[in-house]
């Protein structure tokens, strides 16, 4: 599967805006969008083109697919599956996002990012209802119960967890056991608990036109 090689930070001056793919540099006083902020490229700094609004709906669609790390036709999938459903096509397609176990595992907050989520699940070091899942796609569902192999859990980036776990809040969809360093799936997110910083409304039009 093909994957986006563009730098982070680069994405993320792109949307104008930080999308916190890099984990904790985001949070930093380095990080370019705050050093930089314009688009990249030699026109960035005085570029003035006016956005029409093809290019807001197109603007919104490439943020949510660099907020998940996704490619084009991965993401066009989610909203093939999300429209074929009765119903908010909009809040279907973040549900489908949200729900992906690389996703739940950044928002447990056993990642720093959702590379470094992709990353561990790819690598075969957490699981779902005791049995090993390396797909990071994978659908979870309500009452899924997400852990880290017990040999993985005091090496490399989980030497710090459960420490980091008292302190993280997850979603209120989630629930987290930082003693045990385990996660549950409480239910799908409703339309009320699917915050993010992109437009479904604007993605649904774009692939409706």
């Amino acid at each position: 599967m093909g994957r986006n090689t563009e730098p982070k930070c680069k994405q993320c001056r792109r949307e104008g805006e930080k999308l916190y793919l890099k984990g904790e540099k985001c949070l930093g006083p380095k990080c370019p969008v705050t050093r930089r902020a314009f688009p990249p490229g030699q026109h960035g700094p005085t570029s003035r083109a006016k956005i029409t609004p093809f290019g807001v709906q197109l603007r919104q669609k490439q943020k949510a697919k660099r907020i998940y790390g996704l490619m084009e036709k991965q993401f066009e999938n989610y909203f093939v599956k999300a429209a074929s459903r009765k119903g908010d096509t909009g809040v279907f397609l973040k549900q489908f996002l949200e729900m992906r176990f690389d996703n739940i595992v950044f928002r447990l907050g056993f990642a720093k990012s959702r590379a470094q989520a992709r990353q561990m699940v790819g690598h075969g070091l957490l699981t779902v209802n005791g049995k090993s899942v390396d797909i990071p796609s994978y659908q979870l569902r309500a009452g899924d119960q997400i852990a880290i192999k017990e040999n993985k859990i005091n090496k490399g980036a989980f030497k710090e967890l459960k420490d980091r776990l008292s302190k993280h809040q997850a979603p209120g969809w989630l629930t987290v056991d930082a003693a045990a360093a385990t996660g549950k799936v409480i239910n799908r997110p409703t339309a009320e608990e699917l915050e993010q910083s992109f437009d479904a409304k604007l993605i649904v039009e774009f692939y409706s036109r």
